[in-house]
Order: structure tokens, then C-alpha cells, then sequence
């Protein structure tokens, strides 16, 4: 398998948690960072040029979420991200599109607006984003009582899309101290193995988050 991918962005750290935790080997194909031949070849593959691509032989999958779910065949006897039970398995792919769109997008909306040039800046825009990530933190915080981990005591699905999102969030928009549980559940996600080795990888690219990274984790 070929990864169509960078290190620091949230959706491919979201899959590589997963490669991680099933242990499965792949190959890096760097997107962004100097390599003109594996950019040529994602552009060819996926004409949104949206990371991560991730190849399989003649197979393209696309799409961070639906790439776990490829993943899944090759799991082995590693624990699934995707309960085989259709109502756990339901309740695991609605808190996956919850941090990927009321965590993650409001993050990136920031993240983007902070690119800008200064006359084009959308300050609604990022107050509205600043706002529902306020909102998210609010809800994850009751969701998060007496749990471990996402959809209870088992590692997920969620809990990929999940890492990511509140790593970068929390830079733009720190967890405020009253929410414990949300607290304690980002730090939960930055000690587990796969998802800490994502982090370690990106580390040298901190310079380049445009807000300007925080010194800290």
C-alpha cells in the first residue's frame, strides 16, 4: 500500500492512527513537502487533491473515514476500529463525522482564515467556527463522563478522527479547565501509541501551522 500523505495534517494523522494500531506496513508517497513525482501521481489519481490517497495495488480509496474502513480487511487479529455489532457500529460512525465536522472543520476554518491575506479575512466567519468549537467542547464534556475512550472502553474509529481534531483544536481554541473530561480524554488520545507516534513524526513541520504553534502538546 502507497500513502498519498503529510505527516502534519490532521486527516492523514487520522489515518496513520489506524496503520498504526493494525500495525500494517505501507509506503510514505510525500504530498507538499518536495517530492514532484508523487504529487504528479496524486493529482493523476485524485483530481480533488484532498489528502490522504491511499493505493492498493490498482485500488484508489479516498477519503480519511473510508479509508479506515479499507483498513479494516487487513486488520488481522488486531481489536477492530469498527464494532462488528450494527448498532455499536452506527453509534462509532456518528461521533467520527461529529469530530470530523464540528472539530475539525471549525479548526481548519481558523487555521485557513489565519492564512489569508489580512484584507481578506472573515473575522464572523472565525467567530462562528470559534463558537461551535465551544459548542463541541460542551457536548463532548457530558459524552466523556466514565468513558476512556470515544464510544466507551474500546479503541475506534472515533477516537482516529478524534486525536487529530482535538490536538490541532485546542491550539486554536484552548479546552477551557472546566471541562475535565474533554481535558482528560486529549491527553488520553496524546499517550496512546499510535496516535503519539503520528505527533513525533510531525513534530520537525511545527513551524509551518500557520497560527504559529503553541510550545506544548
Amino acid at each position: 500500500m502507497h500513502f498519498y500523505a503529510h505527516p502534519f495534517s490532521s486527516y492523514c494523522q487520522k489515518v496513520l492512527v489506524a496503520l498504526y494500531e493494525h500495525d500494517l506496513p505501507f509506503t510514505w508517497r510525500p504530498i507538499n513537502d518536495g517530492d514532484a513525482a508523487a504529487e504528479e501521481e496524486f493529482a493523476r489519481r485524485w483530481p480533488m487533491r484532498h489528502m490522504p490517497l491511499l493505493t492498493d495495488g490498482g485500488r484508489d480509496v479516498v477519503e480519511a473515514s473510508i479509508v479506515i474502513e479499507y483498513l479494516e480487511r487487513y486488520r488481522g487479529d488486531a481489536p477492530p476500529l469498527i464494532p462488528l455489532d450494527a448498532d455499536a457500529a452506527l453509534q462509532v460512525r456518528f461521533l467520527d463525522r461529529f469530530f470530523d465536522n464540528y472539530v475539525m472543520t471549525p479548526m481548519q476554518r481558523i487555521v485557513y482564515d489565519h492564512i489569508r491575506p489580512e484584507a481578506e479575512r472573515d473575522a464572523r466567519g472565525v467567530a462562528d467556527a470559534r463558537a461551535l468549537l465551544e459548542r463541541s467542547y460542551a457536548w463532548l464534556e457530558t459524552q466523556m463522563a466514565g468513558k476512556e475512550w470515544a464510544a466507551g472502553q474500546a479503541f475506534t474509529l472515533a477516537d482516529c478522527a478524534a486525536a487529530p481534531a482535538l490536538f490541532y483544536a485546542d491550539w486554536v481554541h484552548p479546552i477551557a479547565a472546566h471541562y475535565e473530561h474533554a481535558r482528560a480524554y486529549r491527553t488520553r488520545l496524546l499517550a496512546r501509541p499510535s496516535f503519539a507516534r503520528a505527533v513525533d513524526e510531525a513534530r520537525p513541520y511545527r513551524k509551518l501551522f500557520p497560527p504559529g504553534a503553541p510550545d506544548r502538546d
